[in-house]
């Protein structure tokens, strides 16, 4: 099984990183570091995460690391990373 980081996961990624890098460029990297680890550590076991509150769908789950979402599919032969959700966004 391998992992596949979709286009908008990755954007979103990048938005987050350079955010971070404007104030603190050391805070930053180590964020991107951490987050794509624990990523690529969802290959050990793939369900070990919570089922997506945002599909209602067993193969998808919610990885959660400092207030963000990172979405993942577990198809066949890939892992796909599909979204990063900022959970502030989402507070009313």
């Amino acid at each position: 099984m391998k992992i596949r980081f979709e286009e908008q996961f990755v954007n979103s990624l990048t938005k987050k990183i350079d955010y971070i890098a404007i104030d603190n460029p050391t805070a930053s990297l180590k964020f991107k570091n951490k987050i794509l680890k624990i990523c690529k550590d969802v290959l050990d076991m793939p369900f070990k995460n919570r089922k997506s509150m945002y599909h209602d769908d067993e193969n998808v789950r919610d990885l959660i690391y400092k207030g963000y979402t990172a979405v993942y599919m577990i198809e066949d032969d890939f892992i796909s990373f599909v979204a990063l959700i900022n959970h502030e966004r989402y507070i009313n």
